[in-house]
């Protein structure tokens, strides 16, 4: 059996699901040395993140049906796949899931395997008797099931915004992610035309002044990416750069940079200026300056691999017109995005979390100059990364203020929250504060 769309799947499925590697690595790697066509590329792609976003759901359709240890790696990814398929492919028929299952369990059993028959029983089973979910009366575990989010991200979101607001917010996490790109500031209205030349019908966000949505992907292939006319970047994430005054001329660094896509986006508001991007990774770093030359503004971007925590053993006290601490979260913002994260993040994470994005601030806070610009921003929407960190930052530094803000198309009186069903962007967080003169 030659490799499919559904084999890939599978076998990236299976690594994921069991050796937790990441999904987006693993399924390029596979696809890569596949070759699949497009239409079977973008299949395999819909299967492992489908799969991987409703896992909660589709283990759940097991219950009752699984009668004996499924001893088989293959055998639990490809039952859930497999239901994944039947419950949210409309344009795939029934019959087609099914046979495609059993010639899957032939490829990947053992010899003298039973999981075919394990497979066809399974799934056979599963369309006679149809969905099932809990009783709506436990709002959590419905929820839970229902949306396929753990039941501490339920609660968790229940008990700072409400019922309904969760639901909302559960619902537009499950929705696929929007083709953002931001424009780059020269020759926006050309690369705009552009677009729309090579048919990808491209809207201006409603959040973002320098962003536009395309109706599809595939931007990275075609020579405006190359050439640095754009860079794939989410909306709300173009908003963290706007909320800085620049003049132009400003030493900046960039505390937490990689991959370099806020990096770009401030030294393209530079003109002498220049911007020091860190990263505690060195091989992070290449990202950066990869990012820099494509987008051509290498000659305003130097790089340092160095734990953001020791800035202040490198660099002289307020040497820095502006600071940005872009702080390694939870990444509970971009659930719609990465679906793995919602199963490998715990409440205690957003604890832990917290410690590091202060010891961060703390030692890059007095690299500012006075007067100077410091914002925090992360891509997460939990209360301990964001509202907490700011009031714990500003009770040990007297000295800063939250300053207001204007970021796109919205205005802040010194810290902003997006929440991901308000624009059905990523979920983001941006803080501005100015050190007193």
């Amino acid at each position: 059996m030659t490799n499919t769309a559904r084999s890939i799947a599978l076998e990236t499925l299976m690594s994921v699901l069991q050796n937790k590697s990441y999904s987006n690595l693993s399924l390029n790697n596979n696809l890569r040395q596949a070759k699949l066509s497009v239409t079977d590329q973008n299949l395999a792609t819909n299967l492992v993140y489908g799969t991987i976003q409703y896992k909660i759901y589709l283990e759940y359709q097991l219950k009752g049906l699984v009668k004996t240890k499924l001893t088989e790696k293959y055998l639990e990814p490809l039952l859930l796949m497999s239901i994944y398929q039947i419950q949210f492919l409309d344009k795939i028929p029934t019959r087609a899931v099914l046979d495609e299952a059993n010639k899957l369990a032939k490829k990947f059993g053992k010899h003298h395997s039973a999981g075919y028959r394990i497979v066809n029983g399974i799934l056979r089973a599963f369309v006679r008797r149809g969905e099932v979910l809990p009783n709506k009366k436990d709002e959590v575990e419905y929820l839970s099931v229902k949306e396929s989010f753990p039941k501490w991200l339920v609660e968790y979101f229940i008990k700072n915004w409400g019922l309904k607001k969760t639901e909302k917010m559960l619902i537009s996490l499950n929705q696929p992610a929007k083709n953002s790109v931001r424009l780059a500031l020269k020759d926006q209205k050309q690369t705009f035309f552009q677009l729309k030349k090579l048919g990808f019908n491209p809207e201006p966000s409603a959040l973002a002044s320098d962003s536009v949505i395309l109706s599809h992907g595939g931007i990275v292939d075609t020579s405006l990416f190359k050439e640095g006319k754009l860079t794939v970047q989410d909306e709300a994430a173009s908003l963290v750069v706007e909320a800085f005054d620049f003049k132009g001329d400003e030493e900046v660094l960039d505390a937490c940079s990689a991959p370099g896509g806020k990096t770009v986006q401030i030294a393209e508001h530079l003109t002498t200026g220049h911007v020091t991007a860190l990263d505690i990774h060195k091989k992070k770093l290449n990202l950066v300056h990869q990012n820099a030359e494509r987008m051509d503004v290498a000659d305003k971007v130097s790089t340092k691999a160095i734990d953001a925590r020791k800035a202040d053993e490198c660099f002289s006290k307020g040497e820095f017109a502006k600071i940005l601490v872009d702080a390694p979260c939870s990444g509970l913002g971009l659930l719609r995005r990465k679906p793995e994260i919602r199963y490998s993040k715990t409440k205690q994470d957003l604890v832990n979390l917290q410690k590091i994005q202060l010891d961060i601030l703390e030692h890059v806070s007095g690299l500012l100059a006075q007067n100077g610009e410091l914002v925090y921003s992360t891509c997460s929407i939990s209360i301990q990364e964001n509202e907490e960190v700011v009031e714990k930052f500003l009770k040990s530094h007297p000295n800063f203020e939250l300053s207001k803000f204007k970021a796109g198309n919205l205005t802040s009186n010194g810290m902003l929250k997006i929440l991901p069903d308000s624009y059905d962007s990523d979920g983001f967080f941006i803080a501005k504060f100015k050190l007193r003169g």
